[in-house]
């Protein structure tokens, strides 16, 4: 099986409905994923994140170069085969994780110099090796190393940053096409990643001139990283017209899940965060009514599972007043449970968006959604 994007319906909002194909399976866009840092989803195992329907997920090449190693993992038969996970994978560049390791890296135009968090050894990350690390892991899509940012930055150091990340993101495609060219067809797909921290103008010079590298998928990077929703949304606006719009578009590291079809209805087709994995470990559960803070002491003779229209097996089995003694028991099960249904819930709303776009009702289902998460958490 090989790469193929196509798009099957859109929606007067400007979202896409389609399909994207690789030698891992078929994922239907636009779709969310669950993130297994290093080589898991915390709290799930593979069967389960099949249960629930996931059809990929994303990994951390920081953290599994730093351990157990690509070429570990490369010898053991790559990624896919060491997480025992048969469906497709997408590896980040490392880039974020290094950067914001502020006192143990230094930052050059060749690449990032920096220590490991696990044992203080000092590495040095080039695109191009950020590109090697992920072939050897084998992920069906690879990002290129980019120069993440805090914002606000200023105008000057987000110049920089944009520079640096064009510059890098040429020197990684020139070294996956010289991969290419010796090994025949690679089993992988390279995006850019478009930066300019929250400068409108940035924004669009960092698209155009990734554009001229032909990358067959791009991403919007270094955003939901502090600023309002409202600079996200118009910022991630800036971009999307510029990108093809035969090719997917991922919009890295978000989001809230009244937030997802905001970012769906401006064309993107590929999300990824931590947050329901991460909530849910915190005790914090998304519904169809809005948050639930299970730790609540009105929870503890609650009958009624975390959300009467949830179908996930968390909620057709167990109650609020049971998963609420797990967590105050400080029982490891709290979390499987609350993290197996955050995902489920995650994914779920990926499927209703699909569908709002194939009837061309996706804003009156945003609307909906922010309506219910309004309130705040209960």
């Amino acid at each position: 099986m090989t790469f193929a994007f196509e798009i099957a319906k859109s929606d007067p909002t400007g979202a896409r409905r389609g399909r994207l194909t690789t030698p891992h399976g078929a994922i239907e866009t636009p779709f969310f994923m669950p993130v297994g840092t290093q080589a898991a989803v915390k709290g799930l195992t593979q069967e389960a994140l099949e249960e629930l329907g996931a059809e990929i997920i994303l990994a951390n090449t920081y953290h599994l170069y730093l351990r157990p190693g690509h070429e570990v993992i490369r010898k053991l038969g790559g990624l896919h085969q060491f997480m025992s996970w048969p469906r497709p994978i997408v590896t980040d560049s490392g880039g974020y994780q290094v950067f914001s390791l502020s006192g143990l890296r230094k930052i050059t135009d060749d690449g990032v110099r920096f220590r490991s968090h696990l044992d203080g050894s000092e590495h040095f990350l080039t695109p191009e090796k950020a590109a090697e690390i992920q072939l050897a892991l084998g992920s069906d899509i690879a990002m290129v190393l980019d120069e993440c940012i805090e914002t606000p930055a200023p105008r000057d150091k987000a110049e920089a940053a944009l520079s640096r990340t064009v510059e890098w993101a040429r020197y990684a495609r020139a070294y996956f096409l010289e991969q290419a060219r010796r090994n025949g067809n690679l089993p992988q797909l390279q995006f850019g990643i478009v930066q300019g921290a929250t400068f409108a103008d940035l924004r669009r010079e960092s698209a155009r001139r990734l554009l001229d590298l032909d990358f067959p998928g791009y991403a919007v990077g270094g955003l939901a990283v502090g600023e309002p929703h409202e600079i996200t949304i118009a910022m991630t606006a800036e971009v999307t017209p510029l990108l093809p719009s035969d090719r997917p578009r991922y919009l890295m590291g978000v989001g809230r899940p009244e937030q997802i079809a905001d970012y769906v209805a401006l064309g993107i087709d590929m999300m990824d965060c931590v947050l329901p994995t991460r909530a849910a470990r915190h005790a914090c559960l998304y519904t169809s009514e809005g948050r639930v803070l299970i730790k609540n002491a009105r929870y503890a003779r609650d009958q009624r599972p975390i959300d009467s229209n949830c179908l996930c097996g968390v909620c057709r089995r167990y109650t609020r007043a049971y998963l609420r003694h797990l967590f105050t028991a400080g029982e490891l099960t709290a979390s499987v449970l609350a993290t197996h249904h955050n995902v489920h819930f995650y994914l779920d709303i990926m499927r209703q968006i699909r569908e709002a776009i194939e009837f061309g009702n996706l804003a009156n289902f945003s609307s909906e959604m922010h309506a219910r998460f309004a309130a705040g958490p209960a």
